[in-house]
């Protein structure tokens, strides 16, 4: 797998994602287009580079406009935002706003690890286990 295409420039692992993943899983396609009431084909994403940041689910979940943290990188041609000297910048701020849906802090890490350790070495890795501690793990297990 070319887990640069398939790592946003926002630090997000497209190869982890859960839309990435229906294009392989029938069964899956058909509960997150009944789900999120639309077709199967609006549920399927080929990665934020590959549709160059004009995601199809984001905008049925009702977003209007085009990735502008892709665009951002694009027009400043840079393959990830940790290589901006903005970085970190406001695009990158987490929110509380769908936190629990989308991964504004996960970007960040990512981003800083990929920094760190290169794309490869952390999408084989550290990517799953980011991604799983992200959405599985609860606070307090940090503390213990």
């Amino acid at each position: 797998m070319d887990y640069k295409t398939m790592t946003a420039p926002c630090g997000r692992d497209c190869f982890n994602c859960p839309f990435h993943l229906t294009k392989n899983n029938a069964e899956m396609r058909a509960q997150f287009a009944k789900k999120m009431e639309t077709t199967e084909e609006n549920v399927v994403c080929e990665g934020c580079r590959k549709s160059e940041g004009k995601c199809k689910i984001l905008k049925t979940l009702g977003f209007q406009e085009d990735c502008k943290t892709f665009a951002c990188c694009a027009g400043k041609n840079i393959e990830f935002c940790f290589e901006c000297s903005d970085f970190p910048c406001d695009r990158l701020h987490p929110l509380a706003d769908k936190a629990e849906r989308f991964p504004h802090n996960l970007k960040v890490f990512n981003l800083c690890l990929i920094q760190r350790v290169g794309v490869e070495e952390w999408a084989k890795n550290m990517a799953k286990r980011s991604f799983d501690k992200y959405y599985r793990d609860k606070l307090d297990s940090i503390f213990q």
